[in-house]
């Protein structure tokens, strides 16, 4: 059976991805954990919040659940997450499906947004803020409070590591090591990582031949304002 195993934004959790649960191909299925730091997953002793370590408890979870051949998603922070893991070239990796993901590269963000980032952290008119300023289509009433909850019960640690440290991993060295195909899809209202940012730092260091979609009038939260979109992507044949 193919697995889509995903992973979400930062600040998210897991089930951003249940409405597409239902949607896709029969003799599928999809599995989507809350990393740790974020969702209901506590973080194991020794965890260091690098990209590599939420590489590793990835791949961990793949075992634990007997993962055999399966496709990676990874949305935002869990496409840098995807990427990292890709490279590795683990066995039953069948493809790559990257929605408006942090960039192999440093993601460009100003150092004064950065800082006011760390400030938002647990309040709640700033939840509702970010939930406006990172989505262009309208969501229903309770995705909207499901969203502001995840990035409510993300631990501080978690919250400051990713944007102190995890955004900021330069992993394009290992690029070129990702031997199966990938697709790409951005927002194109994403403020959080614009379509061109995008084609400039994550495109350029795909395997030649990437598809690459732009969502008209979507944001950064695909999973949520782009379902249909996303269906697509995942049902397509690698």
């Amino acid at each position: 059976m193919l697995t889509y195993l995903a992973l979400h934004y930062w600040a998210g959790a897991g089930h951003e991805y249940d409405t597409l649960r239902s949607r896709l191909p029969a003799g599928t299925q999809l599995l989507a954990p809350d990393l740790p730091g974020f969702g209901n997953e506590p973080v194991p002793a020794g965890f260091d919040y690098s990209v590599d370590s939420y590489a590793d408890w990835v791949a961990a979870y793949g075992r634990e659940h007997q993962v055999e051949e399966y496709v990676l998603v990874g949305h935002s922070m869990g496409g840098k997450i995807a990427l990292a893991l890709a490279a590795r070239q683990p066995t039953g990796l069948r493809g790559l499906v990257l929605l408006s993901p942090s960039p192999p590269s440093p993601e460009p963000i100003s150092d004064e947004d950065r800082a006011n980032c760390l400030a938002a952290y647990g309040k709640l008119e700033e939840a509702e803020k970010t939930l406006a300023n990172i989505t262009d289509r309208p969501l229903r009433p309770e995705v909207c409070a499901q969203i502001v909850a995840d990035n409510l019960r993300t631990t501080q640690a978690a919250w400051d590591a990713w944007l102190k440290h995890g955004s900021k991993e330069d992993i394009s060295s290992r690029m070129p090591a990702i031997a199966v195909p990938c697709r790409l899809l951005v927002g194109e209202a994403d403020m959080a990582i614009s379509p061109e940012a995008q084609r400039r730092q994550t495109l350029s260091l795909l395997p030649g031949g990437t598809p690459f979609t732009v969502v008209p009038g979507a944001g950064h939260l695909l999973p949520y304002e782009a379902v249909e979109e996303c269906r697509v992507s995942f049902s397509l044949p690698f």
